[in-house]
């Protein structure tokens, strides 16, 4: 069992010092999550809370996740690098696979793209994109980055959303990208299936896990992918315990990722605070597990 460490809404100038501290006590990755903006007056529901209410406000910082993946892969030496997610529709998938190899190279191959396909309708509508094409277009951008970081070119692709002719592009990742689909929706699951090498869950309870994996065993058979390597990572949606940690791995849950304003409960604090509370998960339960 590996742990992860959610670095939503750490103060932007603690982040990178954060994520020292998280490698130096035990943690085998961090995640930084994504938005653009917070629109003054917002219609779209967030499908993860019963009210469909985000639980961030609309002064909550969002860094650019690509800018702080490579500050911290410079900043660190073994730490894994994730996005929970990136909202890769809002993207082009040639910045996309630029911003992810450049990162991949500073930080010697440690990095996975967490992506999902949003909710914010705002967000699209602001950027031009399509919000009611925003699956299918992911599974193209999934295909046109794979394609541009396997050999870098000449690479041509002419397909219903992207097209172009032969390209080069330099560098290529330091090594193979993982994808982790994120998102318990049926067509997420799906999608993680048939083109993901992984999926990242939203917060959820340990007695939820055993129904999302179960059901994501079925769509990967069904899909012919049973036997190619595929991870799982599951942020907790309360501060994990040894017993939650060895549940999620009998289940075949790689990793267990949470936030460290659970154990804080306050939404901003020193990096005392936060070494003392990294270093107690850390004695409490990485070490536990093992």
């Amino acid at each position: 069992m590996r742990f992860w460490q959610a670095l939503s809404h750490t103060e932007p100038e603690q982040i990178v010092e954060v994520a020292r501290i998280a490698e130096a006590v035990g943690f085998h990755g961090v995640v930084a999550s994504d938005h653009l903006f917070y629109p003054e007056k917002m219609a779209s529901a967030y499908p993860y809370s019963e009210d469909g209410k985000p639980g961030f406000a609309k002064d909550t910082p969002w860094l650019e996740p690509g800018a702080l993946l490579a500050a911290i892969g410079g900043a660190t030496r073994t730490l894994w690098l994730s996005h929970a997610v990136m909202i890769l529709p809002l993207r082009h998938p040639l910045e996309v696979a630029k911003s992810l190899a450049t990162v991949s190279r500073i930080a010697g191959g440690r990095v996975a793209l967490g992506a999902g396909v949003g909710w914010m309708k705002e967000e699209f509508d602001q950027l031009g994109r399509d919000f009611h094409t925003r699956g299918r277009r992911t599974d193209e951008m999934i295909e046109v980055m794979r394609k541009l970081w396997a050999s870098g070119g000449p690479v041509e692709h002419h397909g219903r959303f992207f097209d172009f002719d032969p390209i080069w592009m330099h560098p290529t990742p330091a090594e193979p990208i993982p994808i982790w689909i994120g998102g318990q929706s049926e067509p997420a699951l799906r999608r993680a299936a048939r083109l993901g090498d992984g999926w990242i869950a939203s917060g959820c309870d340990v007695s939820e896990v055993e129904d999302w994996t179960r059901r994501l065993d079925a769509l990967r058979r069904e899909a012919g992918r049973s036997r190619e390597p595929f991870s799982v990572l599951v942020p907790l949606a309360s501060l994990p315990t040894v017993e939650d940690a060895r549940r999620c791995a009998d289940l075949g849950v790689d990793a267990v990722l949470w936030p460290l304003a659970f154990q804080l409960g306050k939404p901003s604090s020193s990096i005392d605070d936060k070494r003392r509370a990294l270093e107690d998960f850390a004695d409490r339960v990485i070490a536990r597990v093992g």
